[in-house]
């Protein structure tokens, strides 16, 4: 359909009716279909969408379900279109949106809480009461693009303008899609009190959000900074990336290293490996009042020593994505070029071959770390409008 006439476009910026769209069948299944473009509505504007990172979540939801929730229910075979870590350029505005201009380059954030519930009005959004209530008559204004409702793995997507964040020119799109990974980070270090300058920090697990988590501690001051892992390669990034001293699990005892180079345990510890232990080697890792982030769900059920965390008032948070607007302060670093998020970002590939790029990032192909799809046709309507 047409854009309606309360929502604003640009000739230099044409929206078509239809646009390619990747859609979620059975587990696994993804196929290449037409979806109509959406309209956006007041607060909300229109994103073409220029590149997608994939993340660890988005290959849970395809294979998985969780924590996707459509409609009450699975995302599988619903018309759904799955990925949440993507940046574009706004093309349309929705009624009375003028805090953004058609031709921004912004790269989103995944939660656009409902606003009302109790959770959101602390500005805890990603922890929004009313997480999945988005569609009929249980519509309580919840968004959680690639998570329940469409995501970004298609060539339009609606955001409200809350889940935003302007993107500097110099950027590149596929460092763009790193802000809400880093983003996360952030989110996690603010949780455990924000000011951690002069603080030890160790971060257990050099996945994407690990690796970005050494280079947000880094920035923010933290000294020293471990990472913890076992593929040395991964190690040798978190090093660039800022890390003081790297630790490889498999050729020594992580809780013995870490304590070898700060006597009595660190401050904090940002646990994003999921590891079945972590938990209990996190609580040996840190000083008496310490603070544990768990910023990786394990898939089953770990025991935890309750004991020792209450003997040594450990204190441990959970954190969902990346609230309380921490990707701006993430961006922030990035556009003062306080670390290379960059060096994550492993492979690229066209939005067509998106299935290629999960294969990447499911199998860790080469090594894969960050996989990138861009769209190519959002790269010809930028030359034609430049």
């Amino acid at each position: 359909m047409a854009m309606p006439a309360n929502v604003k476009t640009s000739p230099d910026y044409p929206v078509p009716e239809k646009m390619k769209a990747w859609v979620l069948g059975d587990p696994g299944e993804l196929t290449l279909t037409e979806k109509p473009v959406p309209a956006p509505k007041r607060a909300e504007v229109l994103v073409r969408i220029d590149a997608v990172a994939i993340c660890a979540t988005d290959l849970e939801i395809i294979y998985h379900g969780p924590p996707a929730l459509i409609e009450g229910g699975a995302p599988y075979n619903k018309n759904f279109t799955p990925g949440h870590e993507y940046m574009g350029t706004i093309v349309a505005l929705g009624p009375g949106v003028d805090e953004y201009a058609i031709g921004e380059r912004v790269t989103v954030e995944i939660h656009a809480g409902c606003g009302q519930c109790k959770r959101c009005r602390q500005g805890m959004y990603t922890s929004c009461h009313n997480y999945g209530k988005n569609y009929g008559d249980v519509d309580k204004g919840h968004r959680a693009n690639g998570f329940t409702t469409d995501g970004g793995f298609c060539e339009y997507q609606v955001n409200n303008i809350n889940t935003l964040v302007h993107v500097d020119d110099a950027m590149s799109d596929e460092e763009a899609t790193l802000v809400v990974t880093a983003g996360t980070a952030m989110y996690g270090l603010t949780e455990l009190g924000g000011l951690v300058a002069g603080e030890s920090v160790v971060v257990t697990g050099p996945g994407p959000i690990g690796l970005l988590g050494v280079a947000v501690a880094k920035a923010l001051g933290a000294q020293p900074v471990i990472l913890t892992g076992t593929r040395d390669n991964r190690l040798e990034m978190g090093k660039k990336l800022g890390a003081d001293h790297v630790v490889n699990i498999r050729n020594e005892d992580p809780v013995e290293a870490v304590r070898r180079y700060v006597p009595g345990g660190v401050d904090y510890v940002v646990e994003c490996s999921a590891a079945p232990n972590a938990v209990n080697e996190a609580a040996q890792m840190v000083n008496r009042g310490g603070k544990i982030c768990l910023a990786a769900f394990p898939h089953e059920a770990p025991a935890v020593d309750i004991a020792h965390l209450v003997r040594n008032n450990i204190y441990i948070y959970g954190i969902r994505g990346e609230g309380k607007s921490a990707t701006h302060r993430a961006e922030a670093f990035m556009r003062q070029k306080r670390f290379d998020a960059t060096l994550i970002h492993t492979h690229s590939f066209d939005m067509d071959d998106l299935k290629e790029a999960i294969r990447y990032a499911k199998d860790r192909v080469e090594d894969a770390i960050k996989v990138v799809v861009k769209n190519k046709h959002a790269a010809s309507q930028r030359a034609a409008a430049e």
